[in-house]
């Protein structure tokens, strides 16, 4: 009988040898016993916090983990991260920290990880940047490790017809509006968030979760359990023990997060009609893997993949409806067949993609979360990359129940999210205006503030498809209209979008993908001339320190991009 595979990778610097009687006092402290420093160190790493209910389950769900990596063989240890709820950040300064957030949870994983020497790790993640965070940690260190998604909330009740977070910052501006009363917007306020579970329709949480299941890094159908679902405990003792079969099976991140496999998030994510987030958070995963990913490649493939789901905030149901009738394996098992996924990619059950999806079950009979992929609601994926002398890198837009496809307008500029909402506060957005807000992207801002609030307000007050809204920051997955984000360059970078006035005439089309502002050559040359960049907003800080180093958003924005230039 051969002996078992040592699968102390890393931890065995401080498992053995006279050295290291120090190192193990400490972990005897804390639980260690002599047959537990044979064993591969585990960690499980744990959003949970009380800030947001998409993370304040899962300190339960991470000793579910440590429970499964106990019986799988390891010597599991919980250790925590932090999270920032974005719903909570939204409309004010506390915005910026949110997408730096993704950088300092990835940061501390992998400081954690390092550290400790871990041989192997199950991340589990909720609200918005968790997701992303803990598949970027997973790439740089290139340890055994599988993610698990904390899962959606259900969607609130009120006067029988589901409400969500959105709904809440919809009734914003219908209150503002004088369409509903004090009394409605405090029961839309009381009703949108009924317990734990990270927002419930396609926007960013649930579209990363998705993305990572497609990437082959989660448990399959993860993605889409609910968060109070009984099952979800499942999945992370499933997680504990199979980081113990990766370490035997020689499996790692690396060897799943390949090029081929990021095509499949992509693909998942236009079909689903996924979060404009998608295009920051998986070029930034792909960065932290050495793949090389960028929107060309989300081109390519939103050329050739229909959009399928009808799901908020653009369509009808929500990510707990998509459950019901199937969840995620449902509809790459559709995907497949239809010869839009790479069914050979590798996944952390030691199986290929169609293996996989050779178990799950089909879309239930009848279902109409899904429409068929011969009748799509859109034949080509929503998320539109657009370019033209405003944006030479590229802007976002989400196309998906926009009956438009071309907007000509007249520009209004504002240098902040707070100027703006004054100004449609104060009745001076009107129809047929480009709603500009710059300053705002991952330099400028800093941190690339979301405009949900702004987004809300524009539909609440009946001006959804009669004003388009522009600007270098971005949107959560929530937001709705004729958007577009992500302008690049940014205005703070010295990107066009900072030469721009107001009174300039401004066209944006979807159908030739081109954003233009109508100035001649002269006139911006001139203005190009005179432009001096913003004073930085913080001069110390961690929010100093990601202005510095934080990349274009059309790469990420990641802050560990050229570091070989200092």
């Amino acid at each position: 009988m051969s002996e078992e595979k040592d699968l102390r990778i890393r931890s065995k610097v401080i498992s053995e040898g006279a050295n290291r009687v120090p190192n193990r006092s400490m972990l005897r402290a804390v639980g260690f016993e002599d047959e537990d420093f044979k064993k591969p160190m585990i960690g499980i790493a744990s959003t949970w916090s009380e800030v947001t209910p998409c993370n304040v389950h899962i300190d339960k769900l991470a000793r579910q983990a440590k429970a499964g990596a106990d019986t799988g063989g390891g010597k599991p240890m919980i250790f925590n991260t932090i999270t920032v709820a974005d719903g909570i950040a939204m409309g004010h300064e506390g915005m910026n920290f949110s997408l730096p957030s993704r950088e300092v949870i990835a940061d501390s994983i992998e400081t954690v990880v390092g550290a400790e020497r871990l041989d192997g790790y199950v991340a589990i993640g909720g609200c918005d940047k968790t997701t992303p965070a803990c598949l970027m940690a997973m790439g740089r260190m290139n340890l055994p490790a599988v993610y698990v998604y904390g899962g959606t909330i259900a969607p609130g009740k009120l006067d029988g017809q589901d409400i969500d977070i959105v709904s809440s910052f919809e009734a914003v501006g219908q209150y503002q509006e004088g369409m509903i009363d004090d009394r409605q917007l405090h029961r839309v306020e009381c009703s949108a968030c009924p317990g734990a579970g990270a927002c419930g329709g396609m926007y960013t949480a649930n579209t990363m979760a998705s993305a990572v299941e497609a990437l082959g890094m989660s448990i399959p159908g993860s993605s889409s359990t609910p968060a109070v679902n009984d099952y979800k405990e499942e999945e992370c003792r499933q997680a504990g023990e199979l980081i113990v079969d990766l370490l035997r099976q020689d499996i790692y991140p690396r060897d799943i997060m390949t090029k081929e496999a990021f095509e499949n998030a992509i693909t998942v994510v236009m079909a689903l009609g996924g979060s404009t987030n998608a295009f920051l958070h998986l070029t930034a995963m792909a960065h932290s893997a050495g793949v090389e990913l960028d929107y060309d490649d989300f081109e390519r493939i939103r050329k050739r993949v229909p959009h399928i789901a009808d799901l908020k905030p653009s369509g009808k149901y929500v990510m707990q409806d998509l459950y019901e009738v199937g969840g995620v394996p449902a509809v790459m098992k559709e995907l497949l067949k239809a010869g839009l996924l790479h069914g050979d990619c590798l996944t952390v059950t030691g199986k290929t993609l169609a293996e996989n999806l050779e178990e799950a079950a089909p879309l239930k009979e009848g279902q109409k979360v899904i429409v068929p992929i011969d009748q799509p609601l859109k034949e080509t994926g929503p998320l539109v990359v657009m370019k033209g002398n405003l944006a030479p890198e590229g802007g976002v837009a989400k196309m998906s129940g926009q009956k438009i496809s071309r907007f000509e307008g007249t520009a209004k500029v504002y240098d902040s999210e707070a100027t703006a909402t004054s100004a449609i506060e104060a009745g001076e957005i009107v129809e047929g205006d480009v709603l500009v807000i710059r300053n705002v992207g991952p330099k400028g801002g800093p941190g690339m503030p979301e405009m949900l609030s702004i987004t809300a307000m524009i539909v609440g007050r009946g001006l959804n498809g009669k004003v388009a809204l522009m600007t270098d920051g971005r949107f959560s997955g929530g937001s709705h209209g004729f958007v577009i984000g992500h302008i690049a360059p940014e205005a703070a970078a010295g990107g066009p979008i900072g030469l721009l006035k107001t009174g300039d005439k401004v066209t944006i089309d979807s159908e030739t993908q081109e954003i233009t502002m109508h100035v001649s050559d002269a006139d911006l040359e001139a203005r190009r001339a005179a432009w001096k960049p913003i004073e930085p907003r913080y001069k110390t800080g961690v929010l100093a320190k990601y202005s510095h180093l934080v990349a274009s958003s059309a790469k990420g924005a990641v802050t560990d991009s050229g570091l070989d230039r200092f």
